[in-house]
């Protein structure tokens, strides 16, 4: 019996000693002399920076965060082979612990430094139980942090409202986590993969909004002032690079390079949709600025600096351009806000030229806390942005509001996991259709540090069919059928149509740098005024269904040309190419008026043709010698006596708009050509299989055109 207790003596002792604190003595490691003096003084630099974070960098949210991210990093390493030659020392493991949370790429190995601190000393530090918390917490491991961030809680005390307020943050968020997962939604989420994605990380991908154009933000060893930089060095500075799809493939992505990108950082913000615009965010010493750049033929102006209703003293991180180009929306820490970074808008002044006084976005959308990354979709209603103030699984997550009738916007809502997680989920954009989304992430799958990921939203599940074998058995036996899900679903699509094309030379096809404006047809106003790229001719406009467009291009030398789109409302999401070809001013040369629009069966011009005819009147104002004949045409339904005689009222409507204009009379010839000049023949039009196909030719048909007889 001694002998078993002396045994088991034994064991108590050794397990004990097990646990027990090993403190940084040497006396304890006098075999070790050499090793313990570098273990010693990898611990006080360890050690020293450790205490700089928690000095002077205490809140999360404040704007420095990365500068913190920066010293717990620097910390890591020393403290790392401090603890390889003394793994058992609590402070250590617990400081470990505190660096390996706020790595980006190694978070998970915090835990097992927090249990060893708590196991070999559980007084290490008051807070050890809120940060092994915060440890399952990022790991998913919910209700173990449920379970310590209350027992935390219960040691607090109510004169620190601040820290009360923070650990029920996080329960909550822990909570809201659990309901999410739950409840995942439809989605696929695919690494981007090479060519773009690399060994480097990439993140804050823009596109285009036909997304044939993406920029992203990488740190390379091929950024600018990469070569200035020590050969062993790692930390490269941020870049702006650019890649294209070209015949369904993305092209290998290439720096900026000058005058977009310098030997600081600089990072992707926004695009305009027709990627002619963009702004980045350059670190101006401290103080985080927007600047836009102008893409001009094949290269990109100098950023410029946006005015002071934008950019102040503070930090300006983000910003998103409207479809139309008069609108915009930004992020700013500026005093007056209801938490740190706030959601602003400003609108362009035409008067001044320049981007107006910003207004907050109000309490509904901004919180006391960080709001970032905000993103407004083409169609002007849906606003995405990042928020760690609203319900969210932890950190930031990607938040969804529309715009209401009344001009407010709806309570955001959270677009749900898998997209959004534990950990932060910033960067990311939309497609004009709504149903492909880019943001970047740290995953298992990844190349880099942080890789560019894209989301294909699959929508809601379809309900169950059932076949015609199903119903003719529904009378005798419950029907059997296959639940079938869609891959993509129709009722997710956004309601824009993104048109894009060329504008050319008619004879030559060569690019022309046209300016392009955007009318409302009904209201007789002007949307937005924009310019096809002098290099490449091409354009880009998103159109939110429910208006009928009218499309004006207009060139130095040119007949201006236009085209009119009608989309209803409940067009869905759809694609049109439209190549535009100006037509020099000489005689011969002859256009369709395309927004010129009679009353049913009658000559008279609605309002809605007076802003095509004052663009004539503009024309031959500037060109004092032409003379132009303008001629109507018909369908050929109805005789042919009708049609001659209504195209001749209608020629001669257009001609008598352009006299009270103050057009001499003697330049203008009206000639009704009724159905004898058909665009698409009778024979043409039968071979159509549907109704609306049919129509669609006869409106081609019925045209009024101007065609110059003389200069």
């Amino acid at each position: 019996m001694k002998k078993y207790i002396y045994i088991l003596s034994i064991l108590f002792s050794a397990s004990a000693l097990f646990a027990q604190d090993v403190p940084f003595d040497k006396k304890l490691f006098k075999e070790r002399k050499d090793e313990f003096k570098i273990a010693k003084e990898n611990l006080e630099i360890g050690n020293a920076r450790f205490e700089i974070i928690n000095s002077e960098f205490i809140d999360k949210n404040e704007p420095d965060f990365k500068e913190r991210q920066m010293y717990y990093r620097d910390a890591l390493t020393p403290l790392f082979n401090a603890h390889k030659f003394n793994p058992k020392n609590a402070q250590v493991n617990y400081r470990l612990g505190r660096c390996y949370l706020m790595n980006a790429v190694y978070k998970e190995e915090c835990i097992e430094h927090y249990i060893t601190a708590k196991k070999l000393n559980p007084q290490v530090a008051p807070d050890i139980d809120y940060h092994l918390a915060q440890g399952y917490h990022i790991t998913g491991q919910f209700d173990k942090a449920l379970v310590l961030f209350k027992s935390y809680k219960a040691t607090l005390s109510s004169k620190n409202p601040a820290e009360l307020e923070d650990v029920d943050k996080r329960i909550k968020e822990c909570e809201y986590a659990k309901k999410l997962i739950a409840k995942p939604e439809r989605v696929f989420i695919d690494n981007f993969n090479k060519p773009v994605n690399s060994k480097y990380p990439e993140y804050g991908a823009i596109i285009s909004a036909d997304e044939s154009i993406m920029m992203f933000t990488s740190r390379r060893n091929t950024s600018t002032g990469a070569d200035k930089l020590p050969e062993a060095a790692t930390d490269y500075s941020e870049d702006i690079y650019i890649t294209k799809k070209v015949d369904g493939k993305w092209t290998s992505p290439e720096n900026m390079g000058a005058p977009i990108n310098t030997d600081g950082h600089d990072a992707t913000t926004a695009v305009a949709p027709d990627a002619q615009s963009m702004i980045i965010y350059i670190d101006d010493k401290g103080d985080g600025n927007l600047y836009e750049c102008k893409l001009d033929g094949n290269s990109w102006s100098k950023p410029k600096k946006m005015n002071k209703n934008i950019n102040t003293k503070s930090h300006e991180s983000s910003a998103s351009y409207s479809s139309d180009g008069k609108t915009l929306y930004f992020v700013s820490n500026k005093d007056g806000g209801f938490g740190h970074h706030d959601m602003y808008v400003t609108q362009w002044d035409e008067a001044t030229q320049d981007w107006g006084p910003a207004k907050n976005l109000g309490p509904t959308l901004n919180t006391k806390y960080n709001e970032e990354a905000v993103l407004i979709h083409p169609d002007g209603k849906t606003l995405y942005f990042s928020s760690q103030g609203h319900e969210t699984m932890g950190g930031y997550d990607i938040m969804k509001s529309n715009l209401k009738e009344d001009g407010s916007w709806s309570k955001p809502e959270n677009i749900g996991y898998p997209i959004n997680t534990v950990d932060d989920d910033v960067f990311f954009v939309i497609n004009a259709s709504g149903r492909r989304g880019y943001y970047s992430s740290f995953k298992s799958d990844g190349y880099g540090e942080k890789d560019i990921y894209m989301i294909t939203f699959l929508g809601a599940e379809k309900p169950l069919q059932l076949n015609s074998e199903d119903n003719l058995l529904a009378s005798v036996a419950k029907p059997v059928s296959e639940k079938v899900i869609e891959k993509q679903v129709d009722a997710l699509s956004k309601r824009i149509t993104i048109l894009k094309g060329v504008v050319r030379d008619a004879e030559t096809l060569k690019p022309v740098g046209a300016e392009i404006e955007l009318i409302d047809i009904e209201e007789n106003t002007t949307l937005a005024t924009f310019e096809s790229n002098e290099s490449t001719g091409k354009y880009l406009v998103s159109l939110p269904s429910g208006k009928n467009y009218g499309l004006i291009v207009r060139e130095e030398g040119y007949l201006f040309h236009s085209e009119n789109f009608n989309i209803p409302e409940t067009a869905a999401y759809q694609q049109v190419e439209k190549n535009i070809d100006l037509k020099k001013i000489k005689v011969g040369s002859a256009i369709v008026l395309k927004n010129i629009f009679y009353d049913y069966n009658k000559a008279t011009l609605r309002d809605a043709s007076k802003n095509e005819l004052d663009r004539l009147t503009k024309l031959l104002n500037e060109n004092p010698t032409v003379k132009i004949e303008l001629s109507a045409h018909t369908d050929s339904r109805g005789s042919d006596k009708y049609n001659q005689q209504l195209s001749q009222k209608r020629a001669q409507s257009c001609v008598d708009y352009l006299i009270k204009k103050g057009i001499d009379d003697g330049r203008l010839v009206a000639k009704g050509f009724g159905e004898t000049v058909l665009i698409k023949t009778d024979a043409e039009i039968a071979k159509l299989k549907f109704e609306d196909e049919k129509e669609t030719a006869h409106q081609e048909n019925r045209r009024t055109e101007f065609k110059i007889l003389s200069k």
